[in-house]
């Protein structure tokens, strides 16, 4: 298994200090009147780009050298990674590609082309972007930014653990989002080095989990994409996934599923409980959280809300759809 260690995501942290928030912890006095248990939510969606996916483009980016800085980056994305990768290349002046599939929302690609990246769309899926990446990287000498399964992304991401523990040493489970993995392998390492009892809930939606089919499957399998709510849980994790796979099958306990519908309540209760706007990929946590007749482990517990990239127009009909 190849992995990462503890050091490597305390250097994370100190290298991104001054550019990444140390985003809320909040506590849930509504989904303790749902659940009876200690909940705290973690405000990713308020990080800057407005995704926990700064930290690990940041940790990334200011890790290069000054040649490849000179050459430029890529990456391919379903929204937030990009988003990221192309702030952080406008601030360090770096040239910029993302490439993406055609499924990915026009309001993400906007975000982008902002920061000044180079939007290259093409495709039906994170796949089809990757292929088009890995003709780019090789024709125009610009570095990878790989969303998920690289060590210096998987510990920037991590550096939301470091924080859990030191705001909340006594969590004893947490409920994460769970796409290509980097988010969760990196969270949940941190608190299993901490203390193994701690149990670790991996969370994505029942449309095309490509982690929990692998999981399932022993090894790393393609899934073909569908369009969900979540869109930006999806995509594949890479047949030759290096890093995330194993550590998402050594350190997440379990991967729970959603649907469609349960993220679209649990966007709402978001937005109507605590005032926050929070995308699909984030609203899995509290999904799984509010489900009928789930048992949720612990009476510690954390959830993270990974981002709050979400189309407006979308959360306005849903709050037309359901009421609290």
């Amino acid at each position: 298994m190849k992995n990462i260690n503890l050091k490597e995501i305390f250097q994370a942290k100190k290298r991104i200090k001054n550019i990444v928030r140390n985003t809320p912890l909040i506590f849930s006095q509504p989904l303790y009147d749902v659940t009876s248990k200690s909940l705290f939510l973690k405000l990713e969606n308020l990080q800057r780009t407005g995704s926990f996916k700064l930290r690990g483009a940041a940790n990334f980016l200011l890790s290069l050298s000054n040649e490849q800085k000179k050459q430029g980056v890529l990456a391919f994305s379903t929204g937030n990674h990009g988003r990221a990768v192309a702030y952080m290349a406008k601030n360090l002046g770096i040239k910029c590609k993302v490439c993406l599939s055609e499924r990915v929302p026009q309001y993400r690609v906007t975000a982008m082309e902002d920061f000044g990246a180079v939007v290259v769309q093409q495709g039906q899926s994170q796949d089809d972007a990757y292929a088009i990446a890995l003709k780019l990287e090789k024709d125009e000498g610009l570095t990878m930014v790989k969303p998920f399964d690289d060590p210096l992304i998987i510990a920037g991401q991590g550096t939301i653990g470091l924080e859990l523990m030191d705001r909340m040493p006594e969590i004893d489970t947490l409920i994460v989002p769970v796409s290509g993995g980097g988010l969760a392998a990196g969270i949940a390492m941190v608190l299993k080095s901490c203390d193994p009892s701690i149990k670790t809930i991996g969370v994505s939606m029942e449309c095309a989990p490509a982690m929990y089919h692998s999981i399932k499957s022993g090894k790393p399998v393609e899934v073909e994409e569908k369009d969900s709510i979540a869109d930006a849980l999806l995509g594949g994790i890479g047949l030759d996934n290096l890093f995330t796979f194993p550590m998402v099958e050594k350190y997440v306990d379990t991967i729970e599923l959603v649907s469609e519908q349960q993220i679209e309540k649990a966007i709402v209760f978001a937005h109507e409980n605590h005032g926050i706007l929070i995308e699909g990929a984030a609203a899995v946590t509290l999904a799984y959280l509010l489900k009928e007749g789930e048992d949720i482990e612990g009476n510690n517990i954390a959830a993270i809300l990974s981002g709050g990239n979400v189309d407006t127009k979308m959360v306005f009909n849903l709050l037309s759809k359901y009421t609290y």
